[in-house]
């Protein structure tokens, strides 16, 4: 498989074999820069096993591996081992393993709407919150690739459409890859450019609306969950803030737009 520059990572015909099973065989896949590819599948499919491939945590006994030379990686685990004993704030958990810059936090928690926690204790957040601060704690590295495993776990249906728009924010506003491993077939359709449906091998790829109205998707997950999603799919033309207003689109844009602007002439000043 040729690899294009703006490639991050490729797997061709990639298989991983334990305990005398295959646990996923010949995936081919690549995620590029600017581009959020989700896995998707039952329990089992080989979703974990496939982004320990793509990250090099995992060797494979067939197929073949590229990752572009000395690439950063941010990653929000599925589970996260931690004493919640510890006295650990939200400002310390993110520079615990790395040396950041205090700019590089500040632009992290600004992105993911979490300044206000700095001083808070990790014990002390919600769900929301604290999936939150794990996204800020992966973008602090400025990652060229983030890795994302079921990160609205423990998360409401408002919490996980916001924490999806941020997904979606952090691509335009770094140019990451980003490989989004995620059950919510319903969220995952509207915020992602291509699906791979996996069940130890790949059932089916492409944009959301190939895969669900493909023979292998329906057979995985039902006529029922085909049909609603693709009903489901659509353009909201407002967000809902964290404090629990209502924004149009047009306002959030020109929002964006003055601060854009604005942060223009302080450069030029």
């Amino acid at each position: 498989m040729l690899h294009g520059k703006d490639k991050l990572v490729t797997l061709d015909n990639a298989g991983v074999f334990r305990s005398r099973r295959w646990l996923v065989k010949g995936v081919t896949m690549s995620v590029g820069a600017g581009e959020i590819i989700t896995l998707i599948g039952p329990n089992g499919s080989g979703k974990s096993t496939t982004a320990m491939i793509a990250l090099g945590l995992l060797n494979t006994d067939e197929g073949t591996t590229y990752r572009k030379e000395n690439l950063r990686v941010g990653y929000v685990p599925q589970k996260l081992s931690i004493d919640w004993t510890l006295p650990l704030t939200v400002n310390r958990f993110i520079s615990l393993t790395k040396n950041i810059s205090n700019k590089d936090i500040d632009f992290a928690l600004s992105l993911t709407d979490t300044s206000h926690l700095q001083k808070k204790e990790l014990r002390t957040l919600s769900g929301g919150e604290l999936q939150r601060v794990l996204v800020a704690r992966a973008i602090a590295v400025s990652p060229e690739l983030l890795v994302l495993d079921e990160p609205v776990q423990g998360v409401d249906f408002n919490g996980e459409a916001k924490l999806y728009g941020l997904i979606e924010e952090t691509k335009k506003r770094l140019n990451c890859g980003i490989l989004l491993i995620s059950h919510d077939l319903h969220m995952v359709m509207s915020a992602t450019d291509q699906v791979i449906c996996l069940n130890g091998h790949i059932c089916c790829s492409g944009t959301p609306e190939v895969v669900t109205s493909s023979s292998e998707f329906k057979n995985l997950f039902g006529n029922k969950a085909a049909s609603t999603i693709a009903i489901y799919q659509h353009n909201h033309n407002h967000e809902h803030s964290l404090d629990g207003s209502i924004k149009s689109k047009a306002i959030i844009e020109d929002e964006r737009n003055h601060d854009l602007n604005h942060s223009k002439d302080k450069s030029h000043a």
